[in-house]
C-alpha cells in the first residue's frame, strides 16, 4: 500500500492535463516518461526523464499476454508484475518528481493506460500530477509539423568557413542561431566524436525541431533568419533531416576567414586538450588517455582513403610521434600535424566544396567583422 507523503500535499490549483505542445516545448516543462526505458532510449524529449511505469522485461511480457490473451488478461498481468515494494518504489520516484517539479506533466506513448495509471497512483500517494494528452505519439507528430513548417517557411543563413575557424563560438553566441553540434554532441569533422556519445536519430530530430522552435521565437520580433553552421549531411552518426537540407542548400552563406596560426591553435585546444579532458574527467587519468589515443588514431583511419596511401602513413607517423610526446608531457607536437591535415585536406576539400557555392556568399570577413555583419540589420529579410 502506497501512504500519502506528508510533504506531498494535493494541488487545489493542480494543473488539468494538457495538449499545449507548444508551450511545454518553449518553456522546456519537466515531464516524467513513463514508457519502458528500450523506448526512452529509442527516443526522447531534452526535458523529460525516464521514471518508467514497467521494465522492458515487464513490458515485453505484457505485450505478449495481450497478444495471446487480450486486453483485461495483459493488465491483470502488469498489477501482478507491479505490484508491492516495486511499485512503492516507482511511486516515491514519480511523487518525487512531482514535489520538485510541481509545474510538470506525465505522459506515455499515446496518453493511454499506462499515464493513466501512474496519474492515478501517483494520487492515491496524495499528489495530483497532469499527464500530456496524446503522449509521446502526439508530440512527436507536433514537432514534425512545425518542423517541416519551419524548414518551408523560415529563413535560414549559414554560417561557412574552413576548419577550425570557431564557428561554434558565434554560434553559441547569437540568439538568432540553432547549433546543430551541440544538439549531436559532436565536434564536426571526422575527428569530432565526444566521449558522451550522440544521442539517437529520434532524440536529435526531437531536440532540433524544439531548437527551431526557441529560435523562431526569437527571431520574429526582428525578421532575422535563422543562423545555422554551414553542415554536410551528416553530424557523426546524427542526420540532417533531408528537408533542412534542402532549405540549406537554397540559404545564403556568411563566410567566416581565420588566420592559418589561429586555426591550427583553435583545433588544438578544442580537439587535442578540450577532448583529451573530456575523456579523463569520464574515464579517469590513465584510462582517459589511452581512449584518447584509440579516438584520435580511429578518426585518422577513417580518412585514410580520401587521404591517400602516402599521406595517411605521413600523417599518422606525425600523429605517434605527437602522442609520444604528450605522454612525456609535451602537448604541442600535436600542431604539426594538424596543420598538415588542415593545409594537405580539410582546406582544399572545403575550398572545392564552397567553388560551387560562391553566388550564395552574401558577405566574408574575420571574426569581428562577421559578429557586425551578423548583429547588424544588413541581411534581414
Amino acid at each position: 500500500m502506497i501512504h500519502p507523503d506528508t510533504s506531498v500535499t494535493v494541488r487545489p490549483d493542480a494543473l488539468p492535463d494538457t495538449d499545449d505542445f507548444l508551450s511545454i516545448f518553449l518553456n522546456d516543462i519537466p515531464m516524467i516518461d513513463t514508457r519502458a526505458p528500450i523506448e526512452f532510449e529509442a527516443g526522447a524529449f531534452p526535458s523529460s526523464v525516464s521514471l518508467p511505469l514497467m521494465t522492458n522485461e515487464e513490458r515485453a511480457q505484457v505485450g505478449t499476454c495481450y497478444k495471446q490473451r487480450g486486453q483485461q488478461a495483459a493488465i491483470e498481468l502488469g498489477h501482478q508484475l507491479v505490484c508491492g515494494d516495486v511499485k512503492e518504489q516507482r511511486v516515491a520516484a514519480w511523487v518525487d518528481f512531482a514535489r520538485r517539479h510541481p509545474q510538470g506533466y506525465l505522459y506515455c506513448w499515446r496518453g493511454g493506460l499506462r499515464s493513466q495509471i501512474c496519474q492515478q497512483w501517483i494520487a492515491e500517494a496524495g499528489c495530483d500530477y497532469p499527464r500530456i494528452g496524446g503522449g509521446y505519439k502526439a508530440m512527436r507528430r507536433f514537432l514534425i509539423d512545425e518542423f517541416e513548417r519551419i524548414c518551408a517557411a523560415q529563413p535560414f543563413l549559414l554560417l561557412g568557413g574552413r576548419t577550425g575557424c570557431n564557428k561554434t563560438a558565434l554560434i553559441e553566441e547569437l540568439p538568432q542561431a540553432t547549433d546543430l553540434e551541440g544538439l549531436a554532441n559532436h565536434l564536426g569533422s571526422s575527428f569530432g566524436r565526444r566521449p558522451g556519445g550522440q544521442p539517437t536519430q529520434l532524440t536529435f530530430e526531437n531536440a532540433l525541431a524544439i531548437s527551431l522552435l526557441k529560435t523562431e521565437q526569437r527571431v520574429a520580433p526582428t525578421g532575422q533568419p535563422i543562423l545555422l553552421e554551414d553542415e554536410g549531411r551528416m553530424v557523426g552518426q546524427c542526420a540532417v533531416p533531408p528537408l533542412l537540407q534542402q532549405a540549406m542548400a537554397r540559404s545564403s552563406i556568411v563566410v567566416l576567414e581565420v588566420p592559418l596560426e589561429e586555426r591550427i591553435e583553435h583545433t588544438h585546444r578544442n580537439y587535442i586538450l578540450n577532448k583529451l579532458d573530456e575523456w579523463q574527467q569520464q574515464l579517469g587519468e590513465a584510462e582517459g588517455f589511452e581512449a584518447f589515443v584509440e579516438d584520435l588514431t580511429q578518426s585518422l583511419y577513417r580518412v585514410r582513403k580520401r587521404l591517400g596511401g602516402v599521406r595517411y602513413r605521413e600523417i599518422g607517423e606525425m600523429l605517434e610521434d605527437a602522442l609520444a610526446a604528450h605522454r612525456r608531457g609535451d602537448p604541442e607536437q600535436h600542431h604539426g600535424w594538424i596543420e598538415r591535415l588542415l593545409v594537405d585536406y580539410y582546406d582544399p576539400m572545403y575550398d572545392y566544396q564552397l567553388s560551387s557555392r560562391t553566388d550564395s556568399i552574401v558577405f566574408r570577413g574575420d571574426q569581428a567583422a562577421v559578429r557586425g555583419y551578423l548583429t547588424s540589420t544588413e541581411y534581414h529579410h
